[in-house]
């Protein structure tokens, strides 16, 4: 299977979010009327023209199947290192199985090791046990707790 990332462009949008809302929890608050809405646009332009974000697609045969949001962190902790928080991360639900969630992670990890990260670190939604059981198998331990609060 020949995948290979890159950077998603404007034209990978509406691809990007119909994987976002293609599970669960992603079809009751994702938005896959068209045309698209106005505020994912403006959220890719602001994604993109910031140097510590990075929007990745997985594309395989001119294909988006995969797609993940990266985002480089300065922390004063940790002696002033860098972290790399890892976010909407999908696989088409066709190709998962076939180890193109684990080569997207390799792919990242190396993008955070050259942007001088020491830590990658991410969240999932404690119903999404099947990509809970996907991380800790890469390696990612659960240390904290985390919360959020809805604005």
């Amino acid at each position: 299977m020949n995948i290979h990332f890159r950077t998603a462009k404007i034209a990978d949008l509406e691809t990007m979010v119909s994987l976002l809302a293609r599970d669960k929890l992603g079809s009751q608050r994702e938005d896959i009327s068209r045309p698209l809405n106005s505020a994912y646009v403006d959220a890719f332009h602001a994604i993109s023209d910031d140097v510590n974000n990075q929007l990745l697609v997985v594309e395989l045969s001119n294909q988006v199947i995969g797609m993940m949001q990266l985002t480089f962190i300065p922390y004063l902790t940790h002696v002033g290192t860098w972290r790399c928080l890892i976010e909407g991360v999908r696989i088409d639900h066709s190709f998962r199985g076939q180890s193109i969630g684990e080569k997207m992670f390799l792919h990242a990890f190396e993008m955070a090791k050259e942007k001088g990260c020491k830590v990658v670190q991410l969240t999932s939604d404690k119903l999404r046990p099947d990509a809970i059981r996907f991380y800790e198998k890469l390696g990612f331990k659960a240390t904290h707790e985390g919360f959020k609060l809805a604005l």
